[in-house]
């Protein structure tokens, strides 16, 4: 999967689920902020990524994301 198809489906699944415009999730915007998640969101970000990406996600790699880009990244070296 290329980082274009990443950044795609994540736009399209994140603006759904999380009611936010497509135009908001850009690289540099912080996810949290970006999408108003609070703890419980945070859950649903996570089931939302394993059932749409295919992989498990540890908890602890995902403290590090803070920005859509480390986002994607983090997805891109997951699913490759």
């Amino acid at each position: 999967m290329t980082r274009e198809d990443i950044v795609s489906k994540t736009k399209e699944i994140l603006s759904e689920e999380f009611e936010v415009a497509e135009d908001l999730i850009v690289d540099d915007a912080e996810l949290q902020a970006t999408l108003e998640l609070d703890s419980l969101d945070y859950v649903d970000l996570v089931v939302i990524i394993e059932e749409n990406f295919g992989f498990k996600v540890e908890q602890a790699d995902f403290t590090e994301i803070k920005t859509f880009s480390d986002f994607y990244d983090y997805v891109q070296t997951k699913v490759n």
